[in-house]
């Protein structure tokens, strides 16, 4: 007996639905959709980032999200959606780079929201610094993230106050 070809699309689709559904669970994919940074640092090749960030003068106003992904519904979750496919890509084919550089567009995205946030500041220094073609970071580098190299070791948040590190 054939199966007829609506009745082999129907059990092709809810196989897929229930296979992305598992995978979703599988990888608690709905933390990524949030704002809380734990969730960037679950790759291990971001533990340096988070820690700079954590010990880092931004971590008590802003999270990745705030100064990483645009602020529009749409837009967040467009660029949030790249991301973690490129991530997911970078891991699957490993191709995981030794230090991790923001490419040109997400440049933008951090210079529009540095502007986003210190709005007044950048218009009262912009009228007197001819450097306007250059991003904020460009002089400003550690003010989000603190001083590089703070550590190489990965780390575990234990609670909101204390980082374990652990030797490999």
């Amino acid at each position: 007996m054939k199966f007829p070809s609506v009745l082999l699309f129907i059990v092709v689709f809810v196989s897929l639905i229930i296979v992305a559904g598992l995978g979703m669970n599988v990888t608690n994919f709905t933390a990524y959709l949030g704002n809380n940074p734990e969730a960037c640092n679950n790759c291990h090749v971001m533990d340096s980032v988070y820690l700079s960030w954590y010990h880092g003068s931004h971590r008590l106003w802003a999270v990745c999200n705030d100064c990483h992904t645009p602020h529009e519904f749409i837009p967040k979750y467009y660029i949030k959606a790249l991301s973690g496919y490129n991530h997911v890509s970078a891991f699957l084919l490993g191709d995981i780079p030794v230090a991790i550089r923001a490419k040109e567009s997400s440049k933008k995205i951090v210079q529009d929201n540095c502007i986003r946030c210190h709005e007044n500041t950048v218009d009262a220094v912009s009228a007197s610094h001819s450097d306007a073609g250059r991003y904020c970071y460009d002089c400003h580098r550690s003010v989000a993230h603190g001083e590089r190299g703070i550590t190489i070791q990965p780390a575990v948040v234990t609670d909101k106050h204390s980082i374990l590190f652990i030797d490999k």
